[in-house]
């Protein structure tokens, strides 16, 4: 069954709120657990310049830890009309310099026949809280909800499986897309659309972004075969139209490009779509597959990339499925 929390505290809400990034700083630090990390939201907030101060061009072993970026908030302005501020300190990994292990991808094998035609019900896609996810979605939370062993599996796999030089687009996005840190200079294009503009804005992986609530409009606003990859984290058990999306990313993929999906076992249980509750890790797989299948991917592998941590008990899983056009 999916874990029902999720890696964040969700700050007061402040009104009239924007904001600038002051200076940004990288470290190398301590492993972060899920209850010590730093983490930081703020609503209705404008991000300007969030630029890492690294040297991105570097080799990943000596890649910073954590990026870590102040913001300050205006949210105000006193009775002599002069401007009230708040600090926030937002800490991004970077997933590398971490001394967690992450072993060879093991496959999983995808057993589960799907029929012709696809299954489900209108009820399968109901959710508990029917709201408007804009709504739902309206603060930036900026915000892990997976630990950063997860994070850092996944970067290590994105940079094992992504060519430098392609077109990447990041669906469901936010503030952090967990690409590695060269990838907006080594790859061609870093795209990214997800439902909240300003994650999108803070988030200085992508190259171009385009707000997007799929849930409303599963369209994607890019050309046909327009992308190499098109990568989607930890958020495919939020979409009500998961079979439209995946067509649509079938769509803008280029011939023989991929589709990356990674999904833990942490959600927001009253957006997840029903059936997605009632189902355990290797259950998402096999759903997912048969999203795939219905959208027309002529082949799916899944994966466990789950990274190894010293002296952890416990720590997120990450999987992938792996869909080709």
């Amino acid at each position: 069954m999916a874990r029902f929390r999720s890696l964040g505290l969700a700050a007061m809400a402040v009104s009239k709120c924007n904001a600038i990034v002051l200076n940004n700083r990288v470290g190398a630090g301590n492993h972060i657990t899920r209850s010590n990390f730093i983490h930081s939201t703020a609503s209705a907030i404008f991000f300007s310049g969030m630029t890492c101060l690294a040297d991105t061009s570097c080799a990943a072993d000596n890649n910073p830890r954590y990026v870590e970026s102040e913001v300050q908030m205006k949210y105000g302005t006193d009775s002599n009309g002069n401007p009230r501020t708040r600090g926030v300190l937002v800490r991004r990994f970077t997933g590398d310099s971490t001394g967690f292990s992450f072993p060879t991808p093991r496959p999983i094998s995808l057993v589960k026949e799907w029929p012709d035609e696809p299954p489900f019900t209108t009820k399968d896609f109901l959710r508990a809280d029917e709201g408007d996810d804009e709504t739902f979605y309206n603060l930036p939370r900026l915000v892990y909800h997976i630990d950063e062993p997860a994070v850092a599996a996944l970067t290590q796999y994105y940079r094992a499986n992504i060519p430098a030089g392609s077109s990447i687009l990041d669906i469901c996005s936010s503030w952090v897309s967990h690409y590695p840190m060269e990838f907006k200079s080594k790859m061609k294009r870093v795209s990214g659309t997800g439902m909240n503009a300003l994650e999108l804005i803070a988030n200085d992986q992508l190259t171009d972004y385009e707000a997007r609530n799929l849930n409303v409009n599963p369209t994607l606003p890019y050309g046909d075969n327009t992308y190499d990859v098109v990568t989607c984290v930890v958020s495919i058990d939020y979409l009500i139209h998961p079979i439209e999306v995946m067509k649509e990313v079938r769509r803008v993929l280029k011939p023989g490009g991929k589709a990356i999906i990674s999904q833990s076992n942490r959600c927001f249980p009253s957006k997840a779509i029903s059936m997605w509750l009632n189902m355990n890790d290797r259950q998402h797989l096999e759903l997912i597959n048969g999203y795939a299948k219905y959208a027309g991917f002529s082949s799916t592998k899944a994966y466990d990339i789950t990274a190894s941590v010293p002296g952890e008990s416990y720590n997120d899983p990450m999987f992938i499925v792996e869909c080709t056009k």
